[in-house]
């Protein structure tokens, strides 16, 4: 079973380490996204960009399982409306299809441009400590600490630039709305959001009434990123849903 793993806004390659080492029975996939870890950038991309990238990383694959967290979950949607072909099924955790009206993104393009200058102004220290703090990861504050500090040295390994890149480029105002294109998924799709990040659990409920064979599963207990706040239970959830032994 191959399984590509696509991390959110912050992350790397690293953030699915663990769920690998739990999935031996998978051949898991990983690699930075544009202006994260070791995939940095010098000007502005598109999602059409990102997604075409990602396709000729994966050339030597006919087919894989697909799962994306937040901003990963944005590009694995944009990836299988382009390459249904590949994606034998769709795994999005705390993922959105964008945003519905075109004002919304305006409003939304405005703020990450906001975001994005503080980054470059800031620096990632100054950064990260805001980013850490906001409400959608109050849930990770419960965590053990050394689970906190893993995760704080992956956002601090970014740099200025692919940051404010990545928000300017494939930020959720900068997409396109994909919310048209989910009638037309025709592989098994998971949703998994945390029963404590009710906004996502909101935006799994609208999305799951467009998609044809679709799974919605909440995870008590967990806010945004469940694969960090409930590794065993997040790892189960993929097995089961892929059949995997």
């Amino acid at each position: 079973m191959n399984l590509v793993c696509l991390h959110g806004f912050t992350g790397t390659q690293q953030t699915w380490h663990q769920l690998a080492d739990l999935l031996p029975d998978a051949h898991v996939i990983v690699f930075d996204l544009f202006g994260h870890g070791s995939s940095q950038v010098s000007e502005r991309f598109t999602m059409d960009e990102q997604i075409d990238a990602m396709d000729r990383l994966l050339a030597d694959f006919d087919e894989f399982a697909l799962l994306g967290y937040s901003m990963g979950g944005r590009t694995a949607l944009s990836y299988a409306v382009k390459y249904p072909e590949k994606v034998t099924h769709l795994l999005l955790e705390s993922a959105s299809p964008g945003l519905k009206r075109a004002s919304e993104r305006a409003a939304r393009r405005s703020n990450d441009e906001a975001l994005a200058c503080r980054i470059e102004t800031d620096g990632i220290e100054a950064f990260v400590d805001f980013w850490q703090n906001i409400p959608l990861f109050a849930t990770q504050r419960d965590l053990p600490d050394e689970v906190q500090q893993i995760i704080r040295e992956e956002r601090l390994s970014q740099t200025e630039e692919g940051l404010a890149l990545s928000l300017r480029s494939v930020g959720t105002g900068a997409q396109a709305s994909q919310w048209g294109n989910l009638a037309s998924l025709s592989m098994p799709v998971t949703l998994i959001t945390g029963q404590l990040d009710q906004k996502f659990c909101t935006i799994a409920e609208d999305m799951a009434e467009h998609i044809p064979h679709v799974k919605h599963i909440v995870v008590e207990g967990t806010g945004h990123a469940i694969h960090v706040e409930n590794p065993a239970e997040f790892a189960t959830i993929v097995k089961e849903q892929l059949k995997m032994n």
